[in-house]
């Protein structure tokens, strides 16, 4: 029997190297892209937790602006991504309706960061996201994850919008494009580099 392609190899084991693995979480209330800003930046094939959406959970979760979405996340989802020969991220997207909020709590342990997806269509929604991220101490930079057809901002309207501090980071965000997520990956781990620098200067 012969042996997988080493491509192939490579696109499911970790590389030898590999020291540090690190705990990412992708939050941000319903329906706002996170599956799939996870599938595109994943390296690996991402496990997914989707079930179609039906009318019995229409009395619980709250639909608006979302009727061409059949399917919810309703545990995780997982993506992997390498960053160099020593360190390789986690990726956890979570479950974005009220209801699962708990179940996200507990996957804050042992992370490092969380990136939150927001739409400016419902910026309002981000709100609860963000308050449990601070209530835990967990550090988290902003994407917009702009939609077609959606409100265009400045990134300082925005800020002022969602009440963040000088220091959070915020981007602009098309989950669909890869190189647009790694941009705004890149703007978390960057502001937890600097808070781990300040810490240790303190």
């Amino acid at each position: 029997m012969g042996s997988a392609p080493a491509s192939e190899s490579e696109d499911v084991y970790l590389r030898p190297g590999v020291q540090t693995a690190v705990k990412i979480l992708v939050v941000g209330h319903f329906a706002v892209g996170k599956t799939t800003y996870v599938g595109t930046l994943s390296e690996i094939r991402p496990l997914r937790t989707e079930e179609v959406m039906t009318e019995a959970g229409a009395l619980v979760d709250d639909l608006a602006g979302t009727h061409d979405k059949t399917t919810t996340t309703v545990a995780l989802d997982f993506g992997r991504l390498t960053l160099s020969d020593t360190l390789v991220l986690y990726l956890f997207g979570t479950p974005g309706q009220q209801r699962f909020t708990e179940l996200w709590r507990d996957m804050t342990r042992g992370a490092l960061g969380a990136l939150v997806l927001a739409d400016t269509r419902r910026l309002q929604h981000s709100f609860d996201v963000m308050g449990v991220l601070e209530e835990l101490g967990l550090p988290y930079a902003v994407a917009l994850n702009e939609f077609d057809g959606g409100p265009r901002h400045t990134l300082s309207e925005v800020r002022e919008a969602l009440d963040l501090l000088p220091e959070t980071p915020l981007v602009r965000c098309d989950a669909r494009d890869r190189d647009s997520s790694t941009r705004a990956l890149v703007s978390l781990v960057e502001h937890l580099l600097t808070r781990m620098s300040e810490l240790e200067h303190a």
